[in-house]
């Protein structure tokens, strides 16, 4: 989205509503969850994105604030079965304290060329979380991919139906990691025209990178929670 004003001028209520706050490390302990949903809602975070498994035990700490919850699912691969992905997303969905779902993209079935059958993949998954009142947010993995293939599943994503273009998981490894660079969001912006909306996440961890992002006009980032203070300068 446009912004109304510049990045350096938003106070940090507002800059915190573009922070979808992260706590997916399967090491994390309930207790380490609890508290770090408690740090994001107070600082009035969009989301804390958690592992659908934590709904429950997180949902106490978010009721009544600015923050919602946005469970991940089939997370970090995204090679599960589109049955078993729709399943996921309605289980995940059915929580009125859900804003979002998200849900990565079948990226080695995107590399193999299949687009349509990304699609329709993507399709039912979409499908799903819009008949319970959510939107979806499809993650490409773009470090795994190459700049057409990136291109490619833009035109999957928004030929779904999906709510939101995001670029990775942060859990990719054995690759030269970018995540939401800014060379990467203007090229998906490019690519997207205003169709979908756009979500960075991955390697955003300076003050600097966060602000231009929303300079350039995205929607939302995933920030990991030791880089939020940084991102919004609680740290200076």
């Amino acid at each position: 989205m446009t912004p109304t004003k510049n990045a350096s001028e938003m106070t940090t209520k507002e800059l915190a509503s573009y922070i979808d706050y992260s706590v997916l490390k399967p090491e994390f302990t309930e207790e380490e969850i609890i508290n770090l949903t408690k740090d994001g809602a107070a600082l009035g975070c969009a989301t804390i994105c958690i592992n659908p498994a934590y709904i429950e035990l997180c949902a106490p700490y978010v009721k009544g604030t600015d923050t919602m919850l946005c469970p991940v699912t089939d997370f970090p691969f995204g090679d599960s079965s589109t049955a078993s992905r729709v399943e996921q997303i309605k289980a995940a969905a059915s929580y009125d304290i859900v804003k979002e779902v998200d849900i990565v993209m079948n990226f080695g079935m995107l590399k193999s060329g299949k687009y349509d059958a990304v699609t329709a993949d993507l399709k039912a998954c979409a499908d799903a979380a819009h008949s319970m009142g959510h939107e979806l947010k499809a993650i490409l993995e773009t470090d795994a991919l190459t700049e057409e293939e990136i291109k490619a599943g833009c035109a999957c994503i928004i030929n779904s139906g999906a709510d939101f273009i995001k670029t990775s998981t942060g859990f990719l490894t054995g690759h030269d990691n970018k995540g939401a660079a800014p060379e990467v969001i203007a090229l998906i912006m490019k690519e997207n025209n205003g169709r979908c909306k756009i979500k960075g996440s991955g390697c955003i961890r300076t003050r600097e990178h966060f602000l231009q992002l929303i300079d350039m006009g995205i929607d939302r980032m995933g920030v990991g929670y030791k880089s939020v203070p940084v991102v919004l300068g609680l740290n200076r």
